[in-house]
């Protein structure tokens, strides 16, 4: 059960226990001009005084439960929300080098993993460019060179297509690497 749930049901919890005692506490101080009958047991002040007690102690304790679990939310949004950002430059940068590690030759049976990933890295480093804290001015020629990419790709990353521009993809990765190792500012 979510945080979110459980905070929701207290809420309604304390609101339904806030009516009740309410409603019992105005039934003790019904009066008939004989008095309250028979059947009614006759309950103290204090007892009253207690029940309200306790009640202010739970709406307390539920409200502190309610702003820890909103605390824990926004917690939680800004981890996700970290997650989400584009890796440093550096970092983007790295995983496209890795790629030099693999390689297939055309049609063989590991072009779909590494053309897919060299693909992948391009695509995070263009994003983590962007996001840099130089502007994407700064970067202005690798994401050039990405751009033309996509274009030619047009939006088509299935192993057919990348194989039949293998040549660009390969060569867009090997221009951006020549052109980081004259910039070595922007990745160590």
């Amino acid at each position: 059960m979510s945080v979110r749930i459980r905070v929701r049901m207290s809420t309604a919890a304390l609101a339904m226990t806030v009516a009740l005692v309410g409603a019992l506490a105005g039934c003790t101080e019904a009066n008939t001009s004989q008095g309250p009958g028979g059947d009614v047991p006759y309950v103290a002040p204090s007892v009253n005084a207690a029940a309200a007690s306790k009640g202010i102690e739970r709406s307390e304790a539920d409200a502190e439960a309610a702003a820890s679990a909103e605390a824990y939310a926004e917690l939680q949004a800004a981890v996700e929300g970290a997650a989400k950002r584009p890796a440093d430059v550096r970092d983007a940068f790295a995983g496209l080098q890795a790629t030099y590690q693999d390689g297939c030759a055309p049609g063989g049976a590991n072009c779909a993993y590494f053309l897919g990933r060299v693909n992948d890295e391009l695509t995070s480093l263009d994003r983590s460019m962007k996001a840099d804290n130089d502007g994407p001015n700064h970067f202005k020629e690798p994401m050039g060179w990405i751009s033309v990419l996509r274009t030619t790709l047009a939006g088509d990353t299935s192993t057919d297509n990348l194989e039949k521009h293998r040549k660009q993809l390969i060569g867009t990765r090997d221009r951006i690497n020549v052109w980081m190792q004259g910039h070595p500012e922007d990745y160590r």
